[in-house]
């Protein structure tokens, strides 16, 4: 056969301890399987008799692999089908199965967890909208870019932090025309938050009904590097159109438990869709970053394993709010120690935009 080569992938766990996950590219050949990982890439070249139990899945948006090599089982993972027809056949013809999983949310259900991970919290569909373009404008000039991290960093679409943050291509506005179907992830995640931090549905405006819609949501990419223990981390910027909606999304953030309470929620997120083992929100931390400014931001940090990795994860977020502006930084990374200087950094540079003239009217 000839040989399908297939792009931007993410591997779970790594071929060798410590060794890149992403971004992959899968090479099917007649003598077996090559994935080239990282950047610059490393090759592994696997034999089809060592490579067993091949499983293609596929749900809504998302497309994994499986396989079983030298008695580990390793899940590459894509967001997109476009070769989903031609890898199945593939597999099928290499004694492998298809599976089409059940998609976990309706489209609109998909963009409220996004958005509840982002603080979006109200019940409404998101649709794009022309008359939305200065928000979408003021929301991207606002997140991270590889400009703002160190040499040896590089950009995905995929990773864990996948299930949280949308792709960096995507744009949401607002509209209150259309309400999606409630999740099962999305009422876990609230049940978690509105119950670590003690405030009913009804009240809460992060997961519950008095949340209000920005004008636009825009996600950075998903950035990654092997050093400092490893960090995965990505940011989300949202522009709401009254400056009186961010203080108000403020003054419930600003309760003292807030920080560990929405790292809690996030980490049920995650949970839902992966299956992760997570550790009770009673085991979450507060974070308050060390800024130069005066601006306000919140954190917290939280230990937890996903499926595939064997080396211990700390899911760490930071939101900033100052104006219009609400900003939410996720990372994943093994070693908040030695990690937490960066990520203050990070915190500071996010508080410098929304703090400066253009990205602070009234």
């Amino acid at each position: 056969m000839n040989t399908l080569r297939s792009e931007d992938w993410s591997v779970r766990p790594s071929f060798v301890p410590g060794g890149p996950t992403s971004p992959v590219t899968l090479l099917f050949g007649e003598e077996g399987l090559t994935q080239l990982a990282g950047i610059p890439p490393v090759a592994w070249q696997t034999p089809w008799g060592e490579i067993h139990s091949l499983q293609l899945t596929r749900s809504a948006y998302v497309m994994s692999l499986f396989a079983t090599v030298g008695d580990v089982r390793y899940c590459w993972r894509q967001r997109s089908l476009s070769q989903f027809d031609a890898l199945s056949a593939l597999v099928v013809s290499r004694g492998g199965s298809i599976a089409r999983r059940r998609s976990r949310f309706v489209v609109g259900a998909v963009v409220a967890v996004v958005v509840v991970a982002t603080f979006a919290a109200g019940f409404a569909a998101w649709l794009s909208s022309s008359g939305a373009n200065v928000a979408t404008q003021s929301a991207r000039a606002v997140n991270l870019t590889l400009r703002d991290l160190p040499s040896g960093w590089y950009a995905t679409n995929n990773g864990v932090l996948s299930y949280l943050v949308p792709s960096g291509t995507q744009v949401f506005t607002s509209t209150t025309t259309t309400a999606p179907a409630k999740n099962g992830a999305y009422e876990r995640a609230a049940g978690v938050f509105q119950r670590c931090l003690n405030v009913s549905n009804r009240a809460d405006r992060v997961y519950g009904l008095a949340g209000q819609q920005p004008d636009a949501q825009v996600s950075s990419m998903i950035f990654n590097t092997n050093t400092l223990g490893g960090v995965e981390l990505a940011t989300t910027a949202q522009y709401y159109h009254t400056s009186t909606m961010v203080r108000r999304d403020t003054r419930e953030m600003s309760r003292p438990n807030f920080g560990r309470c929405f790292t809690a929620s996030s980490a049920a997120l995650i949970d839902a869709q992966t299956g992760a083992k997570i550790v009770g929100s009673t085991k979450a931390t507060n974070w308050r970053p060390v800024t130069f400014l005066r601006g306000w931001s919140r954190g917290g940090v939280m230990a937890v394993t996903v499926p595939g990795v064997v080396a211990p994860l700390q899911l760490v977020t930071a939101v900033v709010t100052r104006g219009h502006y609400e900003v939410t930084l996720n990372a994943l990374v093994g070693s908040f120690a030695r990690t937490e200087s960066l990520l203050a950094s990070l915190v500071n540079t996010l508080e410098a935009r929304v703090s400066s003239t253009s990205s602070s009217a009234v």
